[in-house]
C-alpha cells in the first residue's frame, strides 16, 4: 500500500473515532440571588448575569440556573432548592455557587434570609461535599459587587467578610474560586461614576414601560451590566483553565 493511501485511512480512522466519541454533555448548575438568577419577563431589562452566561457554551453543556431572588444560603438549603440540585447532579457536571448579598442583609425586614458568616461557611461546605459526593465540580464565586462609590470616586467594598469566607472555604476544601467581588468591582472602577450606572438598573421615569416611575438601582443589572458580569466569570474560567474553558465557543470582551 503506498503511503498515500495509509495516510488516508489513517486520518479516517481517527475521523471516524472522533465522531463516534464526541465530548461529554454535561451541566453547568447555577445557584445564588437576585444578581445570579433568571428574571421574569415584566422585570425586564433587570438581568441576572447567569442569563447572558448561559449563550456562551456549546452543544455539550446546558446552563441550568436554579438562582432565584431574595434568598440567602440558608433559604436556599431550608426551602429545598439546594436538595432538587444535589439530586439532579451527574458525574462531570459543575455547580457554580454565589451567595452573600442577602446572607449579610441584617436589616430586621430581612431577618428571614440573614446568615452569620459562621453559618454561611457552613452552608458553602454543604454545597461542596454534596457536589463532590456526585463526582461533580463545585466553584465558588465570591458576591457580585454593588455599584457604591466613595468620595474619591472609587467603588467601595460592600462584602467584605462574606467575600474573605468564600476564599476561606475555598482554600480549606481545595475549590477553584472566581473573585467576582475584586473583578466586578474593577470594571465597575474603570467605568467610574459618570458611566458605570450604564451597568445597573438606573432609569428615568418614562424610560421603560415596566417601570414609569424609573428606578434607580445599584445592585441589579441591566442587560448590558449583567452581560459584562458574565464575562467576567467565562474569563476566570479560562485563566483558571478549568476543562469547562474547553466548551466556551463566544467570544468574550477584553
Amino acid at each position: 500500500m503506498r503511503t498515500c493511501e495509509k495516510t488516508l485511512l489513517i486520518l479516517l480512522f481517527f475521523g471516524a473515532v472522533a465522531f463516534q466519541f464526541p465530548e461529554r454533555k454535561i451541566c453547568v448548575w447555577l445557584i445564588g440571588d437576585s444578581t445570579v438568577c433568571d428574571q421574569p419577563l415584566d422585570r425586564s431589562p433587570v438581568t441576572g448575569w447567569g442569563t447572558p452566561f448561559a449563550g456562551f457554551f456549546d452543544s455539550t453543556v446546558t446552563v441550568i440556573n436554579k438562582a432565584r431572588g431574595g434568598r440567602s444560603t440558608r433559604t436556599f438549603i431550608s426551602e429545598g432548592r439546594w436538595q432538587q440540585v444535589a439530586d439532579s447532579l451527574q458525574e462531570g457536571d459543575y455547580v457554580l455557587m454565589q451567595f452573600g448579598h442577602n446572607d449579610e442583609a441584617k436589616e430586621p425586614q430581612y431577618q428571614d434570609r440573614y446568615t452569620p458568616v459562621p453559618d454561611y461557611k457552613n452552608n458553602l461546605v454543604k454545597f461542596i461535599r454534596e457536589t463532590r459526593n456526585k463526582k461533580a465540580q463545585p466553584v465558588l464565586v465570591t458576591p457580585v459587587t454593588r455599584m457604591v462609590f466613595d468620595n474619591t470616586g472609587h467603588v467601595k467594598e460592600t462584602h467584605q467578610e462574606y467575600t474573605a469566607a468564600v476564599w476561606e472555604i475555598g482554600k480549606q476544601y481545595d475549590v477553584p474560586v472566581i473573585d467576582l467581588d475584586k473583578k466586578s468591582r474593577e470594571l465597575v472602577d474603570h467605568f467610574g461614576p459618570k458611566y458605570a450606572p450604564v451597568l445597573y438598573m438606573q432609569l428615568d421615569s418614562m424610560e421603560h414601560p415596566h417601570y414609569p416611575a424609573g428606578r434607580k438601582d445599584n445592585t441589579h443589572f441591566s442587560e448590558y451590566g449583567a452581560r459584562r458580569m458574565a464575562e467576567l466569570v467565562l474569563a476566570e474560567i479560562r485563566t483558571q483553565q478549568m476543562e469547562l474553558a474547553k466548551r466556551i465557543t463566544k467570544k468574550i470582551a477584553p
